[in-house]
């Protein structure tokens, strides 16, 4: 038995994790999850949010705007449609990206009114954190 997952976070710019982790937490659509050596293998949708890596006893976290979480035998593959360290997310940009969605949320509806509520809501709590 494994001690140790295979972990690796990717934007479409480049990667920006790839190790051996104890544990990986990232905000699927339907709910968080906790990410562990040997996990059952599954695909989730990823929301706006923190994923956050242990490693060592020290964790690493990073900002992410959809994509998708696979988990295989092999390990955890992160596929992100936007990723970056939370210690370099720009705050200005957030609020600005804050401000566009809250303009434009009441002419949507639908899956697109969920997707943009649930986006807005994972860049209010970047803030707030």
């Amino acid at each position: 038995m494994a001690d140790t997952l295979n972990f690796s976070l990717v934007s479409p710019e480049r990667e920006l994790y790839s190790g051996d982790v104890a544990q990986v937490d990232i905000p699927g659509t339907e709910g968080d999850l906790g990410i562990f050596p040997n996990h059952s293998p599954l695909m989730a949708a990823i929301r706006t949010g923190t994923i956050t890596v242990y490693e060592n006893g020290a964790e690493t976290k990073f900002f992410v705007q959809g994509g998708f979480a696979d988990v295989t035998p092999a390990g955890l593959t992160v596929l992100a449609e936007k990723a970056v360290a939370l210690e370099a997310l720009d705050k200005a940009t957030v609020e600005a990206e804050i401000a566009a969605l809250e303009a434009g949320l009441s002419d949507l509806t639908g899956d697109a009114a969920l997707a943009a509520s649930q986006n807005l809501e994972g860049l209010r709590a970047i803030l707030a954190s």
